[in-house]
């Protein structure tokens, strides 16, 4: 049963199957509605999926009905066994030729084994994490890190106008979109406990934060992203853009590829401890910025 007809073709605009419509999902459904390319939406949990009904988007009951014919398959899901059993409930509508435009963050694994499947069902599998959060995704203004056949992109195209502001094409191979997200990753990650370290660190020493953030405001050890966190730890607003258990996660995908690659991440390890303490104190579906209480001694 659907509750909208927006899935019907239309000339010139690949329809697409949106599997997954959590944080990222849903920001990302909208802006290929917003671009007026047709789409289903499928979610495990369906009331996730339902407010897209109003913005134009067909809501299926099942995998298998969103995929039925669409042009692109786009999957948001938050780790590989999640992709593998969303693609397992979507078989039965599934067809050769159809591009698989895979954006979850699932490690190198996981990718690997992505592809070998895609490739036994005759999917056209593209490699496409996205680089952003809860925002850009509801913006469209993405980073999109893109790897695969590129006889794909014609069809790919007017998703990747949609939902990204920019699309980072990192090569043929499967797995290559996958490491430049990872490497992305890493850099973000230590960001992030770095303003949560300093804020409590300007705790400890009974120094206020907010002289911290106006000492280095406009010179070249301030940014944005400093700002906006710690702007959100201050403020009591810890709405998840990227939540903080995605952000362990990702930090043990990050740990284990370079584990495999011989690289020693001293940062990255101590960030994935910060995170399970603070997971651990019920941070963990609140923003990763929640890694501040991490810091705390009371």
């Amino acid at each position: 049963m659907t509750t909208a007809s927006s899935a019907d073709a239309v000339p010139g605009k690949p329809s697409v199957a949106v599997l997954g419509t959590g944080i990222m999902g849903s920001g990302m459904a909208r802006s290929l509605l917003r671009a007026r390319l047709p789409v289903r939406a499928w979610n495990r949990t369906r009331a996730k999926a339902e407010p897209l009904a109003t913005a134009g988007a067909t809501v299926t009951d099942t995998a298998a009905e969103a995929v039925r014919g669409a042009d692109v398959i786009l999957t948001v899901l938050n780790d590989g066994p999640a992709v593998a059993e969303t693609l397992t409930a979507a078989a039965d509508g599934l067809r050769p030729g159809q591009v698989w435009l895979q954006s979850s963050t699932v490690g190198l694994d996981a990718t690997t084994e992505l592809a070998h499947r895609a490739a036994g069902l005759g999917l056209v599998y593209l490699d496409a994490p996205v680089s952003g959060t809860r925002q850009p995704a509801e913006q469209g203004t993405l980073t999109v890190f893109v790897s695969g056949p590129s006889g794909a992109r014609p069809t790919v195209r007017p998703v990747l106008e949609a939902i990204g502001g920019r699309t980072v094409w990192a090569g043929e191979d499967p797995g290559a979109a996958t490491r430049l997200k990872l490497v992305t990753n890493a850099w973000v990650i230590n960001l992030v406990n770095g303003v949560a370290e300093c804020l409590n660190l300007a705790e400890g020493l009974g120094t206020d934060p907010r002289l911290f953030l106006d000492a280095v405001k406009g010179g070249p050890l301030d940014t944005p992203y400093l700002q906006q966190k710690a702007a959100a730890v201050l403020d009591g607003d810890l709405t998840p853009s990227f939540a903080l258990s995605t952000a362990l996660k990702d930090s043990r995908l990050i740990l284990d590829a370079a584990g495999a690659s011989g690289v020693t991440l001293d940062l990255i390890a101590a960030s994935a401890e910060r995170f399970t303490r603070a997971q651990a104190a019920g941070h963990g579906d609140q923003d990763m910025i929640a890694t501040y209480y991490a810091g705390r001694t009371g």
